[in-house]
């Protein structure tokens, strides 16, 4: 919790050193690539990255994930077609909740579908209710072994439905009505489903949720002050990971900015800064 709420502040403890988004994730110990907004461009990655270790002998599957609207831009076949060709152990898990931002999908293919592509890329694919925990652990449990077993690519369509806006600048009610949006939060609703389950196996209750939702906010809010109150990113990080070796060019923009803040730091609160 507190290794996300550093993320999400940008932090000076944040491992992407505050270059990123707030959402855009990234663990190098558990080999989770940072992600991108730009649409699909992480597909292409993902298949070379798998190529790599193909090349390499380590026996591994990476997994890319994008939703239906990012399976319209080229780079997805592009990556798919390379990946059959080469034979990649490669997943794409694509998220296909009903709308590209605001796009409805008969508005964005008149096919049947994600899945059915990979019929003319030559490799293995499957549907799945992307709402039932159970069925989505069996299938990506099953294609991950297909994938390092055989070295190939597999491409997994998850069906299921986004009930809340795309992001805080979209108003979802201009595409799409509140009935349809609570028949799908009450009704189909995977964390609802999972509820139901888990209850009816007599494996959690209300008074069980309640003290576990109250036990979590407690946590987060406490890794949330202690991130809020933490010292930004120096400045000066601008400047690292450009290139392997720094250049003179970028060695001399550094020290006016140095002689920048030496002059005029006052006016730049540097003490909120890690510097």
């Amino acid at each position: 919790k507190q290794r996300y709420q550093r993320r999400v502040r940008g932090t000076h403890k944040d491992n992407t050193k505050g270059r990123q988004m707030p959402i855009h994730y990234s663990a190098k110990k558990l080999n989770i690539q940072c992600v991108s907004s730009t649409l699909a461009t992480q597909v292409p990655n993902a298949v070379g990255y798998a190529y790599s270790n193909k090349i390499k002998g380590i026996k591994a599957v990476t997994v890319s994930y994008f939703g239906e609207g990012a399976a319209s831009e080229g780079d997805v076949h592009a990556a798919m077609n390379m990946a059959a060709v080469l034979r990649c152990p490669t997943l794409f898990i694509c998220r296909n909740n009903g709308y590209a931002i605001s796009t409805k999908t008969e508005d964005q293919y008149a096919g049947d579908g994600i899945a059915v592509r990979a019929i003319g890329y030559g490799m293995r694919s499957l549907r799945v209710d992307g709402n039932d925990l159970f069925a989505v652990h069996r299938a990506v449990s099953d294609a991950r072994k297909v994938a390092i077993e055989e070295s190939c690519p597999v491409l997994i369509e998850l069906m299921t439905y986004r009930v809340g806006h795309h992001s805080t600048s979209d108003d979802s009610s201009a595409y799409r009505s509140i009935d349809e949006v609570n028949y799908w939060n009450k009704e189909d609703s995977p964390v609802g489903r999972l509820g139901l389950y888990l209850i009816k196996h007599k494996l959690w209750d209300n008074d069980t949720e309640q003290s576990y939702a109250k036990e979590c906010r407690k946590e987060i809010m406490g890794a949330f002050n202690l991130a809020e109150s933490s010292l930004k990113p120096s400045p000066y990080l601008v400047f690292d990971d450009v290139y392997d070796t720094p250049s003179s060019t970028l060695a001399q923009q550094r020290e006016t900015l140095h002689q920048h803040l030496q002059a005029y730091g006052e006016h730049y609160n540097l003490g909120d800064y890690d510097v």
